[in-house]
């Protein structure tokens, strides 16, 4: 197994004090200060390594080694911007802490730590010497967290690979990805104020509101919008709370809706979608809540199966809202995605996985049966974005899912199989494709 440098402990120390959360744009820096100052750093460390890099537009960039006469191209794609530090943790979330077994830090899970590791997998080949029968390339999107809007930019002005993974979920590989859509639930003016939620693929970990009787707040658990059920909802807790003490809900029609056709329901049938298909169910998030004199409104983030048409729930929220005086529109959406399962690329990284998960803390014998088959996600990646791209780790199905929480943490054991993974991810695709 490897292990890590003093050289690589201090780059990731460096990359996670960064916040890149996504700002306003600035001239050259489109995505604002924070995305860009990561991308930065992150290159100007690959080429005093010896790589080639370049960066398109502020968006993207990329670091690159391997014969750069090949016209073939194997793809690793991450990015270096991160959801907000959030409430709930016990240290800076921005400042990289290590106990000894497990660092902890934004981004450490999603997604600088998979970044770093694709680098220090092609940094030591590079100067172990290895000779790779293709380009290798890094691929660094910015704007991950808001809107992909980066690798679409890449497509298009970018080179496309001729294969690629992105290391931004779990193992195994994944062949299919649910469509993503957020819904926004709007209605005139409240006559009291509320907020809650810091990001739209984000549990909401607090909520609050204000009348004339003072200032009501509630507290959850944050999560990825992805996989809602590990998080605590802080507008759901807020409403319950409200409930509770007999607040009169006439007030705010938005705040009515919620709780009266939103809480009560048990798992997303609110969505009108009770279909299963191989990609599982539907999840929906209600995520920023946002009440003022002048408007109000909820986003929902909602993941549907692929097999399911998108616009149905909006229609179906809308039937909902209306009664309310509300309204629905989609403001965003994905597409879904489905792969073959038996194409070559999915068979190498479906082996290099089994072959490697024993590295991972938690394991068991029983896994290898459990975990070895190509899976379906709920969560959006950037193999949505760059054609020949698919979704490889690094998050292993048996641990706790931490990305977007309070605390985010990873084993040093972990990272260093990470690197392990990719390193002979590298190898074999270098070669196959």
């Amino acid at each position: 197994m490897s292990q890590l440098t003093v050289n690589e402990f201090e780059f990731l120390r460096k990359l996670i004090s960064i916040n890149s959360t996504g700002g306003d744009p600035v001239p050259g820096k489109p995505y604002g200060e924070g995305p860009y100052e990561a991308l930065e750093f992150f290159l100007g460390q690959a080429e005093a390594s010896g790589m080639r890099t370049g960066i398109l537009d502020g968006r993207v960039g990329w670091c690159e080694i391997g014969p750069e006469s090949s016209p073939k191209l194997f793809g690793i794609v991450c990015h270096l911007d991160v959801v907000p530090g959030g409430d709930g943790w016990d240290t800076e979330p921005f400042d990289l802490t290590f106990d000894g077994k497990r660092f902890k830090g934004r981004g450490i899970v999603d997604d600088k730590g998979p970044a770093a590791a694709a680098f220090f997998a092609m940094r030591r080949l590079m100067n172990s010497g290895f000779s790779l029968d293709c380009r290798v390339r890094l691929i660094l999107g910015t704007d991950e967290e808001r809107t992909c809007s980066c690798v679409e930019y890449y497509a298009e002005h970018g080179e496309i690979p001729t294969f690629a993974i992105t290391p931004d979920a779990e193992y195994p590989v994944i062949y299919a990805e649910k469509g993503i859509m957020h819904i926004k639930v709007s209605g005139p003016a409240s006559i009291v104020t509320a907020e809650g939620g810091s990001a739209a693929n984000m549990v909401p970990a607090s909520a609050w509101m204000t009348t004339g009787n003072g200032k009501k707040t509630a507290t959850g658990r944050t999560a990825h919008a992805s996989r809602p059920e590990l998080g605590v909802n802080a507008i759901f807790e807020l409403c319950k709370k409200l409930s509770s003490e007999g607040f009169n809900f006439k007030k705010s029609p938005l705040l009515d809706f919620i709780n009266s056709e939103l809480v009560p329901c048990s798992s997303y049938e609110y969505t009108g979608c009770t279909i299963k298909d191989e990609s599982g169910t539907v999840t929906a998030n209600p995520s920023l809540l946002k009440c003022t004199r002048d408007l109000e409104s909820l986003i929902i983030d909602v993941r549907c199966p692929i097999s399911y048409k998108m616009e149905d729930i909006t229609s179906h929220l809308d039937s909902l809202a209306k009664p309310y005086g509300l309204s629905c529109k989609t403001i965003s959406s994905m597409a879904p995605i489905c792969k073959e399962k038996s194409a070559k690329e999915i068979k190498i990284l479906t082996d290099i996985w089994k072959e490697n998960m024993s590295k991972y803390y938690g394991f068991e014998e029983s896994f290898l049966e459990k975990y070895s088959e190509p899976l379906a996600i709920g969560g959006g990646t950037y193999a949505r974005h760059i054609p020949n791209t698919i979704a490889f780790g690094l998050q292993a199905p048996w641990q706790e899912d931490v990305c977007h929480q309070a605390n985010e943490s990873r084993r040093l054991s972990d990272f260093e199989a990470d690197i392990d993974v990719l390193t002979e991810a590298i190898k074999r695709l270098s070669c196959a494709i």
